[in-house]
């Protein structure tokens, strides 16, 4: 009896290992064995990233290791560390937390493996050798812009109520989102034309931990009682879609989209959730970042790494992670609404159209 509970515990250790982690897939390994660390498949985004990755490196004939850490940064440094063990001969990483993985980068570094830093910075660690991403500052000069377009506050009308909400203060790329939209909207903040009536107007009085959307909700909900019992909300400044999501459910509890109108709301990543909550009047826009792009991008990196050539970048003096400035290779992002999704994500084939009326 012990020894069948021995082997009881032991068989659930071991799924609940894989379940966790991944899978090892790709081509037959010719050109070499890549891996490929997600910080989780709680974002969608996140899945077509990498299932993206494996498939442009299967094309090119390398081996892929792809792993999921479910936003628990222990998860993504023992996976790493395994890929390691493994042989890899390339990482390319999107961070769950950019300054937790010194370490084992400084391993990666010992055994001859490259590092390629994916849509967010590794900071930290002079092992990051490239960093393939969006222009981040662009994204929040979309939401921001956008914001100022919708609000009419060129034309001089206000003043209207605006909430802000940042990104995760662990992920690098929240900041510049951030920044951007700000670039844009704080002079309106100054002159009166934007009033924040809960006051806060720092990141981190703003920012929303691991981006998670429950952790929005929350907050909307305490600004909406303790700031809107008698005014309204014109516009919300939500630098995700899935923050988004959270800040709708709880507009929607106190009668925004039915007895009242909804406010302007951005987001990012055009995940399917929220442009269907688009064209249903709800949320008004989303940055579009074609991660099909990004994925090829990084996959030219690591294969140019690897053949000893010298990857393409287009930025070397934005982004410094603490110890070096990254050579780098910015995307362009795209505003989307109601008016252009259907071009931008349907003919690009990025969605069905069922997809998006299901």
């Amino acid at each position: 009896m012990k020894k069948f509970f021995t082997t009881l515990i032991l068989l659930v250790f071991v799924f609940a290992l894989a379940a966790c982690s991944g899978k090892e897939t790709g081509g037959k390994g010719d050109a070499g064995f890549v891996g490929i660390s997600m910080p989780t498949k709680s974002s969608e985004r996140w899945i077509s990233d990498g299932e993206n990755m494996v498939k442009e490196f299967k094309k090119l004939g390398y081996k892929t290791d792809l792993q999921y850490a479910e936003d628990v940064v222990e998860n993504q440094v023992s996976q790493i560390e395994n890929m390691i063990t493994k042989g890899v001969n390339v990482l390319v990483i999107a961070p769950i937390d950019g300054e937790a993985l010194t370490d084992v980068l400084e391993k990666a570094h010992k055994q001859g493996i490259k590092v390629i830093s994916y849509d967010r910075l590794i900071k930290n660690s002079k092992y990051v050798d490239y960093y393939a991403t969006f222009d981040n500052f662009k994204v929040g000069v979309l939401q921001g812009s956008y914001i100022e377009q919708k609000l009419g506050l060129k034309d001089g009308k206000g003043p209207f109520n605006i909430e802000l909400f940042a990104g995760s203060p662990d992920d690098n790329n929240a900041y510049f989102f951030f920044d951007g939209a700000m670039s844009v909207l704080k002079p309106y903040i100054d002159s009166g034309k934007l009033v924040v009536r809960s006051g806060q107007t720092k990141f981190d009085q703003v920012a929303t931990l691991r981006w998670d959307g429950a952790t929005a909700q929350a907050r909307m909900d305490n600004l909406l009682s303790a700031h809107y019992t008698n005014a309204k909300v014109d516009a919300v400044l939500s630098p995700y879609d899935g923050i988004s999501i959270g800040i709708i459910s709880s507009l929607k509890g106190v009668g925004y989209g039915s007895g009242k109108p909804m406010p302007v709301i951005t987001g990012q990543d055009a995940e399917l959730a929220s442009v269907k909550s688009i064209i249903a009047g709800e949320q008004t826009q989303t940055v579009f970042k074609d991660t099909r792009e990004l994925a090829k991008k990084a996959v030219e990196m690591a294969d140019a790494v690897l053949k000893g050539e010298k990857p393409e970048v287009n930025d070397t003096k934005t982004y410094n992670n603490g110890v070096k400035v990254v050579p780098s290779y910015l995307l362009e992002p795209v505003s989307v609404d109601i008016s252009n999704y259907e071009k931008v994500l349907v003919d690009s084939g990025y969605y069905t159209k069922d997809q998006l009326t299901k």
